[in-house]
């Protein structure tokens, strides 16, 4: 299946599924569109980002294989006025075969913000019109639909019995027009912990350099370096603990190739902190609309003591204002080192609507239990992509 289109007279809507790469890429004006229309500032929801993870996590084994199944709604003008983007999976336990539908994300959290992009206005539509093309379209044991919010997921709601989750809380921070207005307001515990870690720098005689890596020739050595930092960060211990998400050879090329084709369209920042020859600290951007996105991160375990990630961020923020952002997305996950800049809290809610059936029940216990316990169980861990995503 490449493409397949359904009317929905109803609503007024014609829906087009994308079963392909050939048929995604050709959707990229659609994403485009919905991008200038929707303000959207997450790199996620990008065309980039979705045909480059398309490629690099679809499953195919004897246990799971996922498909595409990607929403491309349409008005009567033929105008794109959402994407929804869909993965399908099929789960072979024994004799039995279970589907479930997610949205497109479902990996070791390297995508960290799942959703959706619909145009103002037509955001009751669209969800009605996905969920009339799901139920023709057949069994599923359950629809997880992590990364909804408003009326779309209001909507959604209607449509059909939903568990609500607790949402994913992410933390965007407001940008005044200069540094020294935001360093003025903020509390004064951040301020001491900020002039600490410049101070104990320049009282051992370290100078540092932050260094933006645009140019498309310097991104490979600049993602070896994250790569190892990232890794140095996750293996320390006596402090908070941070997996390292690209310890997998899959998750390290899908990262390279998103990375060169987010440079391309001049999307991609990566901070470094230098001291001397030395990349000490470096974290990952990218800019959306009038936001600067922060993703990963990593440092070198001999530099902790000067608050090196710190700096790295505070010059991160200090750069954004300097670009006149609007605003800088300090990701998803609650820890002090957000939360002490009194960010702005964004919800994205997350339900799962599970089928009437005992089976599907069933199932679904099945893979919350599965994901409860970090697919412990090798049977257990064949209800999960993110898992087999991890072992390859």
């Amino acid at each position: 299946m490449t493409r397949v289109v359904s009317r929905h007279p109803s609503t007024g809507l014609t829906v087009e599924v994308l079963g392909s790469l050939d048929a995604l890429a050709a959707a990229k004006p659609d994403y485009e569109r919905l991008q200038a229309l929707t303000g959207n500032t997450l790199p996620f929801a990008l065309h980039d980002w979705h045909l480059t993870w398309c490629r690099h996590f679809l499953i195919a084994n004897p246990h799971i294989e996922s498909t595409m199944m990607i929403h491309v709604l349409r008005n009567q003008n033929r105008e794109c006025v959402g994407v929804v983007p869909l993965i399908a999976t099929r789960r072979r336990i024994g004799p039995v075969n279970i589907s479930s539908v997610d949205l497109l994300g479902a990996d070791p959290a390297i995508t960290e913000i799942r959703g959706v992009m619909v145009e103002p206005g037509y955001e009751s539509r669209a969800a009605w019109a996905v969920q009339r093309e799901l139920q023709r379209r057949g069994a599923f044991s359950w629809v997880q639909w992590n990364g909804i919010s408003g009326v779309f997921g209001e909507t959604l709601a209607i449509g059909g019995e939903l568990q609500w989750h607790d949402p994913l809380l992410d933390y965007v921070l407001d940008l005044p027009p200069t540094w020294e207005e935001l360093r003025a307001r903020m509390k004064r515990n951040l301020r001491e912990s900020v002039r600490h870690c410049y101070n104990s720098l320049k009282r051992d005689g370290h100078a540092f350099e932050l260094r933006v890596v645009l140019e498309a020739d310097e991104i490979a050595g600049a993602l070896d370096r994250f790569f190892a930092l990232h890794a140095e960060r996750a293996n320390l211990t006596g402090t908070v603990q941070h997996p390292d998400h690209f310890k997998s050879a899959v998750s390290r090329r899908f990262l390279r190739d998103v990375c060169a084709s987010m440079a391309e369209r001049g999307v991609l920042r990566i901070f470094q902190l230098c001291i001397g020859d030395r990349i000490v600290a470096t974290r990952l951007g990218f800019v959306v609309g009038n936001s600067l996105y922060l993703y990963y991160s990593g440092y070198d375990p001999e530099w902790s003591k000067y608050g090196v990630m710190t700096t790295t961020l505070v010059e991160a923020v200090k750069y954004a204002i300097s670009q006149g952002f609007a605003t800088v997305n300090l990701s998803p996950g609650t820890d002090v080192s957000k939360t002490r800049w009194a960010p702005r809290v964004v919800p994205f809610a997350r339900a799962t609507q599970v089928a009437a059936s005992p089976l599907s029940r069933i199932a679904w216990n099945l893979y919350s239990l599965a994901r409860t316990r970090g697919f412990t169980s090798r049977r257990l861990s064949r209800f999960a992509p993110a898992a087999a995503a991890k072992a390859v």
